[in-house]
């Protein structure tokens, strides 16, 4: 009931906002959960009409979430690619029951790719995207090409901004 009742006030606090990378829906939903809240927390007692309670916990949930996604302190974990996804399959967009011409043709731009990104990265990275699609992890790869762990990190961050200019993403999260 109450949703139905104040799901004008949530429109009209939404109308004037704009939530990057995001649909009107989503901001919708934020000042959704805004009145919820203010369901939850209103205080009777006061002198405060429900309504401009309820307006002003819509507003700063909505506020909160044009805010943190402003942040893009969650870009790379949202816009990433992981390695672990270049493969045969992936990048060519065909599966294992696909013709063999298809196939093919898919493993050739698989290889195009590999071998452009190769030619992209320097000599240790290069050791480390081996072993790395090899299924090892990063302790086991610094065991292997006799580097710090976190020589092995910087190196996969590298690689992975490499492979994301080649493949014409953005190239800051992959």
């Amino acid at each position: 009931m109450l949703i139905i009742r104040y799901q004008g006030l949530v429109k009209t606090c939404a109308r004037s906002l704009y939530l990057v990378g995001a649909d009107h829906e989503d901001l919708l939903q934020e000042g959704m959960i805004g009145l919820l809240t203010a369901a939850r927390t209103f205080d009777p007692a006061r002198d405060d009409s429900f309504s401009s309670y309820a307006s002003l916990c819509i507003r700063t949930r909505m506020i909160s979430a044009i805010r943190s996604a402003n942040a893009l302190k969650h870009a790379p974990l949202n816009d990433s690619v992981s390695i672990q996804t270049f493969s045969f399959e992936s990048l060519s967009d065909t599966s294992l029951k696909a013709d063999p011409e298809s196939r093919l043709i898919g493993r050739e731009g698989f290889d195009e790719f590999m071998e452009a990104l190769q030619a992209k990265l320097s000599a240790t990275e290069r050791q480390v995207l081996n072993v790395y699609l090899d299924g090892l992890s990063y302790a086991q790869i610094a065991q292997v090409i006799h580097r710090p762990v976190k020589s092995v990190d910087n190196a996969v961050q590298r690689i992975r901004k490499k492979a994301a200019l080649l493949l014409g993403l953005n190239g800051s999260s992959v």
